[in-house]
């Protein structure tokens, strides 16, 4: 960035844990260049009759600066715009506080103008803001939702400056990650990656609560929301490894059959090693100040899956499938 921008990448750069992100910014590769901050409201609305609210396990808000003046019409495009499903929104609560000191809102049949006022302030609303209000079973996937609706927002007001670079580590994500569905474990990132040192206790008990709490080594390069690179610390001993497929269900017979040639190589010893993998073609988009990687792909597809420049997928010719001992036959009709 110093070399083609001009730019400098502070040293040693800032740190936040993947809960942090979560809870503030609803992403794991948070862009950090404005503020609009995701805050926790759910005990401040409750015991006021409003189902929507009061039946959901979270509830969480963001202030729109200068939102007062959006319009009904341009509420009612928002409440469209995140019910689709690249959002997933039921709906979109609104809290105008506006310039004149009074205070619109979709819900102020459950709840007082000081009401009101009380949860804009708890979002760190000013005069003049919008506050929007979601909420849900899921914690996370309420989160997620508010994360989308703030890059929009960002995106609309002019928030996210391509001249402007903000770069952070994430830090701190959770090793495992449990389904509900499945009734059991699943690696976040993948089975191979380390434990935090200072998690090996929670990683060896049997106690769901304690497995869900467990940290991984791992870290991501993120800069203005997009993730430019990740890695981690990987397991380097064997018992480790073999807990490690415990905790996932994996028994001894199918990570023996799987995985045992890594479980016999740390055996003989392996020295910590991690590493960190770069996206070219990422870190070139945000050079140009594009949201878009498909410009910067060497060898990008159309949206019927043909490689336009080697001109892929081709005919093969009969040459090659004997050498392949494959043989192209036709379907049978219906």
């Amino acid at each position: 960035f110093k070399n083609v921008l001009g730019v400098d990448i502070p040293n040693p750069m800032p740190r936040m844990s993947w809960y942090d992100a979560m809870d503030k910014y609803g992403s794991d590769k948070p862009d950090v260049r404005f503020g609009m901050t995701i805050h926790e409201i759910t005990d401040k609305v409750k015991g006021k009759g409003f189902s929507v609210l009061e039946d959901a396990a979270y509830v969480g808000a963001i202030a729109v600066p200068g939102g007062a003046e959006y319009t009904r019409k341009q509420i009612d495009e928002l409440t469209e715009w995140v019910k689709r499903p690249q959002v997933g929104a039921k709906g979109l609560i609104y809290i105008k506080l506006n310039s004149d000191g009074s205070v619109k809102s979709s819900i102020d049949k459950f709840y007082t103008p000081d009401e009101l006022k009380a949860i804009a302030e708890a979002v760190e609303a000013k005069t003049g803001d919008i506050v929007f209000v979601m909420s849900g079973d899921g914690k996370r996937k309420v989160q997620t939702m508010l994360g989308v609706l703030r890059i929009e927002m960002g995106n609309r007001l002019g928030l996210r400056d391509p001249k402007v670079f903000a770069s952070l580590w994430i830090v701190d994500f959770p090793l495992l990650e449990w389904s509900e569905e499945d009734g059991r474990f699943y690696a976040m990132h993948h089975p191979f990656t380390a434990p935090k040192p200072e998690h090996m206790d929670l990683f060896y008990s049997n106690k769901k609560e304690d497995l869900e709490r467990v940290c991984a080594n791992a870290y991501d390069f993120v800069l203005n929301g997009t993730e430019l690179g990740g890695g981690s610390i990987r397991i380097h001993d064997a018992e480790v490894q073999k807990r490690m497929f415990e905790v996932l269900g994996i028994g001894p017979e199918e990570a023996e059959y799987k995985f045992g040639f890594i479980i016999h190589a740390f055996q003989y010893g392996a020295p910590p090693h991690g590493g960190l993998a770069f996206g070219f073609d990422r870190v070139c988009t945000l050079f140009a100040g594009k949201e878009s990687i498909r410009d910067f792909i060497a060898f990008p597809k159309n949206n019927q899956g043909r490689d336009v420049m080697i001109d892929s997928p081709s005919q093969i010719d009969q040459t090659q499938l004997d050498e392949l001992n494959l043989d192209i036959r036709p379907l049978p009709e219906k």
